[in-house]
């Protein structure tokens, strides 16, 4: 059964009404990045970041998947299929998807400001003073700027055995996520989905400069011609 991989950005979600946090001025919701999407950020207003993630965490439970989601979960009859995804919401999980690595952390899940990798489901609000049962503050479990990637290395190691690549929703520009367009075998299809794409058609890749529910519609049907 060939492994599909894919590659997936804010462009995924943003017909479901997810918004892309980062407007064209660089801010988040008005927010500067470095004021909640840093440690120094959380260290210095730690409510004003919760406040944040806790809005954002609302506004995830009142969209559900859209029309992208549930086909790339369809194509699991068929294939391997094995999605990296850019954004912490949990739409491909709840479209059906089995195999999702999130590489920036998960907006419904919570860690300690200790330890990145003990981290368990959280819908509700977090609040200042809201501790583990170790005692530590907990915090989104979101990678901010300036912390590692926790789930990189498994990203890598799934891109190495892909059979075919799709990348949907992402300007490709954001390391280390960029970098893993490079680790795939050399050759294999790629097929790169984004209304405005940054790169063209040439050799094994190609480019469909669709949103992401028409992007995909057409991805399914290439892919039936070439099966």
């Amino acid at each position: 059964m060939k492994h599909i991989v894919v590659l997936t950005g804010a462009g995924m979600s943003a017909e479901s009404g997810i918004k892309t946090f980062r407007d064209a001025d660089g801010l988040w919701e008005g927010h500067d990045v470095m004021q909640v999407a840093t440690p120094e950020g959380f260290q210095d207003n730690p409510e004003l970041v919760l406040d944040f993630y806790n809005q954002r965490r609302r506004q995830l439970l009142t969209v559900n998947p859209n029309a992208a989601h549930y086909d790339l979960a369809s194509l699991e009859k068929d294939y391997k299929v094995s999605i990296i995804t850019q954004n912490v919401d949990d739409l491909h999980e709840r479209a059906g998807s089995s195999n999702v690595i999130h590489l920036h952390g998960e907006l419904l899940k919570v860690r300690n400001v200790v330890d990145e990798l003990s981290y368990f489901e959280h819908q509700g609000d977090i609040k200042l003073g809201d501790t583990c049962p170790e005692g530590h503050q907990l915090r989104p479990h979101i990678v901010w700027f300036g912390e590692m990637v926790p789930m990189m290395e498994a990203a890598m190691e799934v891109c190495a055995t892909a059979d075919v690549l799709i990348i949907i929703g992402t300007s490709m520009q954001v390391y280390p996520a960029a970098s893993l367009m490079h680790y795939v075998p050399e050759g294999i299809p790629i097929f790169f989905i984004d209304p405005k794409p940054v790169m063209n058609s040439r050799g094994n890749l190609t480019v469909i400069p669709e949103t992401a529910t028409k992007g995909v519609k057409q991805l399914l049907e290439l892919l039936k011609n070439k099966s």
